[in-house]
């Protein structure tokens, strides 16, 4: 619930509206943009699949967060090429419930903070799932996902 909230937060602030897929089909989010800007499609689409870990701390000097993917999930993310590209959005979140949220008189804080990466043609490893680490230079926020979207609707990759 966390990362809905903060997916919600992020594409509202990007003007960006969202659908789920029901049933779950392996994409948590879909997000349409919508722009006269854009050359493919006045309206864009993104499929957003959403991991969270506690394991990492926040900013973490190694500078990326590993999250787990099942390897048909992953395999289905990477998949070349798309007609709707898609993202994996990995977030750090404090391990007790209690530190997720932090409220002021002036502020709501959802903590700590997400990232983003496309993982198409990424190859799955052996086994069950595959360890994808995910840059910590690449903050999902309102900025990197009007970015995002610039870039697919001009024709581009996120």
């Amino acid at each position: 619930m966390l990362q809905d909230s903060y997916l919600r937060a992020v594409a509202a602030a990007s003007g960006c509206t969202m659908a789920k897929p029901e049933p779950d089909d392996g994409i948590d989010w879909q997000l349409t943009h919508s722009s006269s800007a854009h050359v493919v499609d006045c309206q864009i689409d993104l499929k957003i699949q959403l991991k969270s870990t506690w394991t990492s701390a926040p900013n973490p000097s190694n500078g990326f967060v590993s999250v787990n993917l099942k390897n048909d999930r992953l395999a289905m993310m990477a998949r070349t090429p798309v007609a709707v590209h898609r993202i994996l959005v990995a977030m750090i979140v404090p391990k007790e419930f209690a530190g997720w949220v932090e409220a002021s008189h002036d502020y709501l804080s959802l903590r700590h903070c997400a990232y983003w990466r496309s993982v198409t043609g990424v190859a799955p490893t052996g086994g069950d799932s595959s360890s994808i680490r995910v840059s910590t230079a690449q903050i999902f926020d309102d900025v990197a996902l009007c970015k995002i979207m610039e870039r697919i609707g001009q024709g581009g990759a996120p």
